[in-house]
């Protein structure tokens, strides 16, 4: 099995529900024609190099996956008769896909993102157990002189 990415630039006039029927589209389609769906990564709305369908900017998403050139051919032909992509483009990234190395891969990634997620958690509730007391220190009025002046006496002028 073969491992490919296609880059897809939605239109960015689209909601957000919109753009999610679209990426489960195309997640359900994958393993129907006997791929496996392995991640989307949703690069937010960028500006485009030049106009499309009267459009300035697009949002970017891509989707990485394993499948064979049918899944290929029939994930480009969803986006062509679909009218949010704007865009869409394909690249083979592996020629012979681990399967099991992917799923290892998904498995690791997962459980970093659990722990990062769990870390900022850990830290705020040892924040709220230490109370931290600052004190102000104001000065002795015996340090604001100048320790090489003499003390101002007063004298009287005749």
């Amino acid at each position: 099995m073969r491992r490919y990415e296609t880059v897809v630039i939605l239109n960015p006039d689209i909601s957000g529900e919109e753009r999610g029927s679209f990426f489960e589209k195309i997640k359900d389609m994958i393993p129907r024609q006997g791929g496996f769906f392995f991640r989307i990564e949703e690069w937010g709305i960028q500006k485009l190099a030049y106009e499309i369908r009267k459009k300035t900017r697009g949002h970017y998403s891509r989707i990485d996956y394993c499948g064979t050139g049918l899944l290929v051919s029939e994930i480009e032909r969803f986006c062509r008769i679909d009218d949010r992509p704007l865009k869409y483009l394909t690249v083979l990234l592996e020629e012979q896909a681990d399967i099991e190395s992917l799923k290892q891969q998904m498995a690791q990634a997962e459980a970093a993102a659990a722990a990062e997620a769990a870390k900022p958690s850990e830290e705020a509730k040892a924040s709220q157990e230490v109370p931290v007391k600052t004190e102000e220190i104001s000065p002795e009025p015996s340090d604001l002189s100048d320790p090489e002046e003499p003390a101002a006496t007063e004298e009287e002028e005749d």
